[in-house]
C-alpha cells in the first residue's frame, strides 16, 4: 500500500530532485529550464525554499515514499493571513504517477494548512495546457473545479505568475476536514 511522508528541504535531496526534475514529463510541465533542473539549479532551489521558510512566506516539503526515496515536491505558498488563504503546487516524478502519492501528500500538506496554519481555502491552479495536472486536481475527491469567476483575483494571480491562461480550482476547508474525517 502506498504511503507517503513529508520531510523539510535539504540539500542531501538536491541529486535526487534534480534526476526526478530533469525527466521531459516534469520539466516541460514545471516550465523548468535544464540550468533550473541542474543538480546546481535545485541546490539554489532548496535553499531559495528554506530562506522563504524562514520568512514564512511558503511551507515546502519533499515527498518520501514508503521506501524513504524523494519522490516530488509539495508546496503551500502565497499565505495571505488577512484573507486565511494559499496557492498548493504539487510534483511528482514521472516514475511515481498514478500511484496515489498526489492524493496523499495532499491530504497530509492540506490537513496541516487547515488545522494548524487556520486556513479557509487553499488554491490549485493548471494551465490549460497541462490537461495531466487537470485530470489530477479533477480526481481529488476534495477540490472544488473551475471556480475563476468565484476568486476572480486569485485566478489572475496565477495566471500572471506563469504568464498562460489557467484553470482555476479550490479546496475549502469544512468539506475538506468532514472528507478527511470520514477518510481515517
Amino acid at each position: 500500500m502506498a504511503k507517503v511522508f513529508l520531510a523539510p528541504h535539504d540539500l542531501k535531496y538536491a541529486k535526487a530532485m534534480s534526476t526526478l526534475s530533469s525527466a521531459s514529463q516534469v520539466k516541460d510541465a514545471l516550465g523548468l529550464t535544464t540550468d533550473q533542473a541542474s543538480l546546481e539549479g535545485t541546490n539554489d532551489f532548496i535553499r531559495f525554499v528554506l530562506e522563504q521558510e524562514r520568512v514564512e512566506n511558503q511551507y515546502s516539503r519533499v515527498i518520501l515514499n514508503e521506501n524513504e526515496e524523494l519522490i516530488g515536491v509539495i508546496t503551500l505558498k502565497e499565505f495571505n493571513p488577512k484573507n486565511k488563504t494559499a496557492h498548493i503546487g504539487t510534483w511528482i516524478g514521472h516514475q511515481y504517477w498514478g500511484k496515489g502519492y498526489n492524493l496523499l501528500a495532499k491530504k497530509k500538506i492540506l490537513y496541516f494548512a487547515f488545522t494548524t496554519l487556520q486556513l479557509e481555502y487553499v488554491f490549485a491552479g493548471a494551465k490549460l495546457s497541462n490537461i495531466r495536472s487537470q485530470k489530477a486536481q479533477e480526481k481529488l475527491p476534495f477540490v472544488k473545479i473551475g471556480v475563476q469567476d468565484e476568486f476572480p483575483i486569485e485566478h489572475q494571480k496565477i495566471e500572471s505568475q506563469v504568464k498562460t491562461p489557467c484553470i482555476l480550482n479550490v479546496i475549502e476547508k469544512e468539506p475538506f476536514l468532514k472528507w478527511y474525517s470520514e477518510t481515517i
